[in-house]
């Protein structure tokens, strides 16, 4: 087991719900992303997504799109992100996704990329447009590196291609609770729980929810049908908001603590 399969296994053990949390690398730096991700694993954050800065990230709303374009000035590279993510295992064992659109693959080699990424001390990939009947020999390579291969999930997907995706992937279901892009919502969607019962039905893995959690409420009320909730933009938010300030980690994890504690309630 990676490092993702073994936190979940002892999440189910202890009955607890898992907290992921994604933030876009090299936003405002990379160093503040080394130091965001000890801060988190300190917390007690399950799972760590980095976004790998892209010109064109058609999956994100404006928060993240904005992090990927602050990324990306700062002078952030997939070879850079796997850096940070090496020294970040120095000091930590938090399990870490790279959250990526699949033209930065295509360039590297895929095979070269998959292989740069585990040896850098990455434990899955999310490839947001990446489809599972598209993927030749993407899940072979992962699974010979000992990565995860995340799919995604919509509302929109139909029962028959559930089945698909959850038999091709690894680690987790990220279940986007609405359609759309990414970016904080003023509500929880009601087909959070149809929808996990309906993917529970084909697959043991866990289920992450992810898109527009941002209070606590809302973070309670998603954890009583998700095995893990992921929240992204509101975490994003707090960056761009106090991205110079020196105490930065400090702001974004008793913002994220909150969120976190809701979460894990029983």
């Amino acid at each position: 087991m990676n490092r993702i399969e073994e936190r979940f296994a002892r999440l189910k053990k202890d009955g607890q719900k898992g907290f992921i949390v994604y933030i876009g690398a090299g936003d405002p730096d990379l160093e503040t992303t080394r130091r965001l991700a000890l801060v988190f694993d300190q917390i007690g954050v399950d799972v760590l997504e980095l976004g790998v800065p892209f010109s064109d990230p058609l999956a994100d709303g404006l928060v993240n799109q904005l992090a990927a374009q602050r990324g990306l000035e700062s002078g952030t590279t997939p070879a850079s992100v796997l850096q940070t993510v090496a020294t970040i295992r120095r000091e930590s064992q938090i399990p870490i996704v790279l959250y990526v659109y699949f033209n930065l693959l295509h360039r590297r080699g895929l095979a070269q990329f998959v292989s740069d990424a585990a040896a850098a001390g990455v434990d899955g990939l999310l490839v947001l447009d990446l489809p599972p009947e598209e993927s030749g020999d993407y899940e072979a390579l992962m699974a010979r590196a000992g990565l995860s291969a995340i799919y995604l999930i919509a509302p929109t997907t139909p029962e028959s291609r559930v089945e698909l995706i959850v038999r091709r992937g690894s680690g987790f279901i990220y279940y986007v609770s609405r359609e759309g892009v990414t970016g904080m919502q003023q509500s929880v969607s009601e087909t959070i729980g149809p929808m996990t019962a309906q993917i529970r039905a084909h697959t043991g893995l866990p289920i992450a929810v992810g898109f527009g959690i941002s209070t606590p409420e809302q973070a309670r009320l998603v954890a009583r049908n998700a095995d893990a909730i992921v929240v992204g933009s509101a975490i994003v938010n707090q960056i761009a908001e106090h991205g110079r300030s020196a105490d930065l980690p400090e702001r974004v994890a008793q913002f994220t603590g909150a969120l976190l504690k809701a979460a894990k309630e029983k």
